[in-house]
């Protein structure tokens, strides 16, 4: 799909971008002619993110900028940085979160679930709402929210993070709305299970690694590269009359 989009002056930011997911995205949208501001809590893994993207092009197409997903003035400095830096901001892809808590969701810690609200839903709405006036600068852009299968049905030791995911999917159906107007397209990529820093803890547990990979009619758990083209076509013109909706990459698994 990268191979489909116009090589451009076209901004992106991704926010986790110094590995897993996001940083995959934030590389394939570099090979698809965008600059991307690479985007996590902390800054030397931002700037190496970012070089290692720059020798691949061979040129500077990536700028490390460090923020707290939490931090709501941080978040506004991000984007303000971004477009001034590139004079512009065609994408934002949301994918940062946390998951500070494992076990049955009415055990679930007040401080965790506040946690994982603000980092995984407040910190969503706020890129929104700082970026939407840029992108309507510049007739109309893509908003990407990485929410999660999670969001989709129950399960016994994640109920907390599901539950922000769910609220990551709603978020998307009632931006798309609000902001179509403004031909700023919003959607999500809903993944499935991913090898990443991210689910090592969840995955560990080898029993629990083979039961989640027999739920995917492939047989193995996903790959950040696996998400990654999605995400560029959902930033492109070829996804120009697709808003408000969740794509699942889960190799089946929810079917």
């Amino acid at each position: 799909m990268a191979a489909l989009i116009e090589k451009t002056g076209r901004a992106a930011i991704v926010t986790g971008s110094s590995r897993g997911i996001g940083n995959a995205i934030a590389t394939e949208l570099a090979n698809a002619g965008y600059n991307v501001v690479i985007s996590s809590r902390r800054a030397a893994a931002c700037e190496a993110a970012a070089n290692q993207i720059n020798k691949e092009q061979g040129r500077v197409v990536a700028i490390p900028f460090d923020a707290d997903i939490a931090d709501k003035q941080a978040l506004q400095d991000l984007v303000e940085a971004a477009a001034a830096t590139f004079g512009r901001l065609d994408c934002v892809v949301c994918n940062a979160a946390s998951s500070p808590y494992f076990g049955p969701l009415r055990d679930a810690p007040d401080k965790d679930f506040d946690a994982l609200l603000k980092n995984n839903i407040l910190s969503a709405h706020w890129l929104t709402r700082f970026s939407a006036p840029h992108m309507e600068r510049i007739g109309g852009g893509s908003i990407i929210y990485i929410a999660s299968i999670g969001g989709l049905r129950a399960y016994d030791h994640i109920g907390a993070y599901s539950a922000s995911k769910a609220a990551m999917l709603q978020l998307a159906r009632n931006y798309a709305r609000e902001l179509g107007p403004s031909n700023i397209r919003v959607n999500a990529i809903s993944p499935g299970v991913i090898e990443t820093d991210f689910s090592k803890s969840t995955i560990a547990n080898p029993k629990l690694k083979t039961a989640f990979e027999r739920e995917t009619f492939i047989g193995r758990l996903g790959l950040p590269e696996d998400i990654a083209p999605m995400a560029v076509f959902l930033a492109g013109p070829g996804s120009s009359f697709l808003t408000g909706q969740n794509i699942i990459i889960d190799g089946g698994a929810s079917v």
